[in-house]
């Protein structure tokens, strides 16, 4: 008897226990591509505020393609390593050289990791692991277990709240469906794997884990046609699955067949759109990056601030949506920061040309053209407003004109 009781004391101690939400708790998701398509499909969110309407949760999602609990690379970041010692789990990307000569290392001052979680300062953390790295086969297993656990062990010595160490869950990758059998079972046999490996680590640990990879999927998240490419899931099984993980990190609720509740999902994609745009800024390399200088420390740094802000501003829609109330995003958007006036860069001469700016007879006027040649004004902004600014023209097969 004693020694059943001491078996069943220890697997008690190994499980961790769900997540309890509090007012104001602030909830990171980290690392693959599953994770970061959750800011295109806003179910999981969406779930979270609509089971805690009143707790005005704040939520960032800093997954991205390739992400491994080590290594994840940026091209405007000089440390591709998201935690001390995490290169001796990837040697020949350690040595890895681009034409600049920088390789995986990068050039410019993009935050690290660490760094963007001390500033979203999270009480919880979701990482979604295990697919890309899955690639390795039964060869990588335990090089993946020991990075994923050396992660762990990092960022419960952190406390990017301030107070204290974040409370870890883990995600597995989905299950894989193909129409070669071979194909499949060679993937689907390595996911099962490093799914398994990832379930031995979060039991170790004692860290929460939601295994969302199956060999019967009885949730039928990647059957055909409800994934893209055999990979990437849609809209519906991204449904599916939000409900499954919140159900094993949150407990269950008699509120989940409402994980697409119009109001707050539509707010929660809105704010995840303007999240993407500042952490994953477009042309970041002039933003953070090698061609920062000369004009980036002047344009960038109020458009960041005000992306920032209005990320904020549609975390308060958010909860009004959660809570049923109103919430006037445009004059909460007034008040965002003033963005500077910028100088252009650009220099009239000889060679540039002027910025004056010619319409119709006295554009047709300036040309010069070759014998035999003549250009006539085919379409114009004033005629159809609807091209102004065009980025983009081509013919069909069949000579119609179309303008992007």
């Amino acid at each position: 008897m004693k020694v059943v009781l001491f078996v069943f004391l220890a697997i008690l101690s190994a499980t961790a226990a769900p997540f309890e939400l509090k007012k104001g708790s602030r909830v990171v998701l980290l690392g693959n591509g599953l994770g970061s398509r959750m800011m295109q499909f806003g179910s999981f969110e969406t779930l979270l505020h609509l089971q805690h309407p009143e707790k005005n949760l704040f939520i960032r999602n800093m997954c991205d393609e390739g992400n491994t609990p080590g290594f994840r690379p940026h091209s405007a970041r000089s440390n591709p390593w998201a935690f001390p010692s995490a290169e001796k789990f990837h040697p020949p990307l350690s040595k890895a050289k681009d034409r600049w000569g920088s390789g995986h290392t990068g050039t410019g001052s993009m935050p690290t990791p660490d760094e963007w979680l001390t500033q979203l300062k999270p009480d919880i953390i979701i990482a979604f692991f295990g697919f890309n790295e899955s690639f390795q086969g039964q060869a990588g297993l335990e090089n993946f277990k020991a990075e994923l656990r050396a992660w762990i062990k990092h960022t419960k010595s952190q406390k990017y709240n301030g107070t204290s160490a974040p409370r870890i869950a883990l995600v597995s990758p989905t299950t894989f469906e193909h129409p070669d059998a071979a194909h499949k079972n060679k993937v689907s046999t390595n996911l099962i794997l490093y799914t398994q490996g990832m379930d031995e680590v979060a039991k170790a640990e004692s860290v929460i884990f939601s295994n969302l990879s199956s060999e019967q999927d009885p949730f039928n998240l990647n059957s055909f046609p409800a994934n893209q490419s055999k990979l990437l899931l849609k809209p519906l099984p991204y449904t599916k699955i939000s409900r499954k993980i919140y159900s094993e990190l949150f407990g269950t609720s008699s509120r989940l067949s409402s994980a697409t509740d119009s109001s707050i999902y539509h707010a929660v994609r809105e704010k995840n759109w303007h999240w993407e745009k500042y952490y994953k800024i477009p042309n970041g390399v002039h933003v953070y990056g090698r061609r920062h200088n000369p004009f980036g420390p002047k344009n960038y740094p109020a458009e960041l601030k005000k992306l920032e802000q209005m990320t904020a501003n549609r975390d308060q829609a958010i909860w009004a949506a959660a809570q049923g109330k109103s919430f006037d995003l445009a004059a909460a958007d007034a008040k965002t920061i003033n963005l500077p006036q910028i100088k252009t860069n650009y220099r009239p001469s000889h060679k540039n040309g002027t910025t004056e700016y010619l319409y119709g007879d006295d554009a047709l006027a300036s040309f010069t053209t070759a014998p035999g040649y003549n250009i006539d004004l085919f379409a114009s902004e004033k005629k159809f407003p609807n091209l102004a600014n065009p980025v983009q023209i081509t013919f069909d097969n069949k000579g119609r004109l179309w303008v992007a």
